[in-house]
């Protein structure tokens, strides 16, 4: 985890170079993940006119309960290039970004069946694997004041998964392993955003 926070703020810091002026570069964090306990930080830089470059990192190591191994445990990233229709950090933008991480999740109970992903078999079964995929999506920041925006974003696309599968709902014997596409949303935010 230390390192994919160093490879962010590496990342970051480059593409910042010397441009530390108004309106060139924001720092966020998703509240829809934040509601779900996904720990998350974004940092988001002017390139162009009406362009800006996006990453975010997204933590999860919570074992939701220990009694029955019931878990949503992940990590991934999401970096994405954004086109701005009127000027950056405000009003209307399209975005393409890419998405890989890893997770462990298991023993939920409650959960559809969505696009073709069964998962109502996460109630009675544990998945440990990767994932990397990519996505196109639209999105609307509010200015909210003179440094604080609130940023809307929907995005779909697809998602190449591989992993293997364990009983629960103590999680033990592993019975397989297999690979998955997935078609659907991508990534849901609702950021809370500070503009420098």
């Amino acid at each position: 985890m230390k390192r994919i926070f160093l490879l962010l703020y590496v990342t970051v810091a480059t593409c910042l170079g010397g441009k530390l002026s108004a309106q060139e570069w924001a720092i966020k964090t998703n509240l829809a993940y934040d509601a779900t306990t996904t720990m998350n930080l974004g940092f988001e830089v002017g390139v162009a006119k009406n362009w800006t470059l996006d990453f975010s990192g997204n933590y999860n190591p919570f074992t939701i309960n220990k009694d029955t191994n019931m878990k949503w445990k992940n990590w991934f990233a999401q970096p994405e290039a954004r086109y701005w229709f009127c000027h950056r950090f405000g009003g209307h933008f399209l975005a393409m970004h890419a998405l890989g991480g890893q997770y462990n999740i298991g023993n939920v109970d409650g959960l559809v069946d969505f696009l073709g992903t069964p998962f109502s078999k996460l109630a009675d079964y544990r998945y440990e694997g990767a994932f990397v995929g990519a996505g196109v999506g639209y999105g609307y920041a509010f200015m909210l004041g003179e440094h604080w925006n609130l940023e809307a974003e929907i995005c779909i696309g697809g998602a190449y998964t591989w992993f293997d599968k364990y009983y629960c709902p103590k999680c033990g014997v592993k019975v397989g392993s297999a690979d998955h596409i997935y078609w659907g949303p991508t990534k849901i935010s609702l950021n809370l955003v500070y503009v420098f």
